[in-house]
């Protein structure tokens, strides 16, 4: 989780949402992305899409079903649903989002039987706090240019 907070401060640093994910293969990180938003001018480029792509290319491999991600906020339902294709096999993530989560606030996309792959979900609380002071922090920079 470490990893995917520093991912969150790259985003930061080009003016996108400090969001960062990285998916981790036998122990070992395998791909990171942050949220390129901003940068991209690509409303899809989520950290999770992000990081997806690079696993998907460096495994040569439409599917990471030996895989996990780690990020930073809970993700909305794009990257849910993003990590079900993917048939990513458990999502960590730091700070819940009630606004815009997918998982466990708002749209609960896994709560269904309808999805093919349901990976295994965990919070990590030891690094919410810290993410969110992050986004927190973010957002009073944002209102502030304004």
């Amino acid at each position: 989780m470490t990893q995917a907070l520093l991912s969150a401060r790259r985003a930061f640093l080009h003016d996108d949402v400090p969001i960062g994910a990285v998916i981790v293969r036998d122990g070992k990180i395998i791909a990171r992305g942050e949220n390129m938003v901003q940068l991209k001018k690509n409303p899809t480029l989520h950290a999770e899409i992000v990081a997806i792509n690079r696993a998907c290319k460096k495994l040569g491999a439409k599917f990471l079903d030996d895989c996990d991600i780690y990020v930073s906020l809970e993700p909305c339902a794009m990257c849910a649903t993003a990590i079900s294709l993917a048939r990513i096999r458990t999502v960590y993530f730091a700070a819940t989002d009630v606004k815009g989560g997918g998982i466990t606030s708002n749209a609960r996309i896994y709560d269904t039987d309808k999805h093919l792959w349901k990976p295994n979900v965990v919070q990590i609380p030891d690094f919410a706090d810290e993410s969110a002071a992050l986004l927190k922090e973010f957002f009073a920079l944002r209102r502030a240019k304004k």
